[in-house]
């Protein structure tokens, strides 16, 4: 049976990537590809069944956009897992701008956030309106939108959020409560009851 990767093996590995080692970058990519598919995979549940973009493709996408950045800088796991959620994030707002470009506007597919049921499904129209909701979110507080992102694109645990944002868990409790109330109140046009 392989010995489980060590956290301080991958972040190891992403000090000498964010230094420009490629070897190390190809050799990190076997080690968290299983956890990279499974953010895809969830993020794909999201969009149903119409969405055309596969969870392989989504997965080798994210990691040809992280080879070809000019420079990364990633101190841990945790922060690495960000900036994969936050590529797959803009993978599929891109997806699904491109399909409905070609649709103008028809056969949008919904988003379903799977967290504790904070926005119901008839909210999220599409990925395009949680994008740009997002988007609006992040002019009036930047921080409450990483957070999201990174709970909901990057599939970062409380803590590693807390962690990547330099912030105490409690913070992080605190303005996720406020960010989703926000979130869904923007989606549903409707105040919160």
């Amino acid at each position: 049976m392989p010995m489980p990767v060590q956290r301080t093996e991958i972040s190891g590995l992403l000090k000498r990537w964010s230094a420009g080692d490629t070897l190390a970058r190809d050799q990190l990519i076997p080690l968290v590809y299983d956890r990279l598919r499974e953010l895809a995979h969830q993020r794909r549940l999201q969009l149903g069944p119409a969405h055309s973009l596969n969870t392989t493709a989504l997965v080798h996408e994210t990691y040809l956009r992280l080879a070809d950045a000019a420079h990364i800088d990633l101190v841990d796991r945790a922060h690495f897992l960000a900036l994969a959620g936050h590529v797959m994030r803009n993978l599929l707002v891109d997806h699904a701008r491109a399909r409905s470009a070609g649709k103008r506007g028809g056969g949008a597919a919904p988003v379903e956030l799977e967290e504790a049921l904070w926005v119901s499904e008839d909210v999220l129209d599409n990925v395009e309106e949680l994008d740009g909701a997002l988007a609006r979110l992040k002019k009036l507080n930047p921080r409450q939108s990483e957070m999201l992102e990174h709970r909901y694109f990057g599939g970062l645990t409380l803590k590693e959020t807390a962690a990547v944002l330099a912030v105490s868990l409690a913070t992080v409790k605190r303005e996720l409560r406020s960010a989703r109330a926000w979130l869904a109140l923007e989606l549903q046009g409707e105040p919160l009851r």
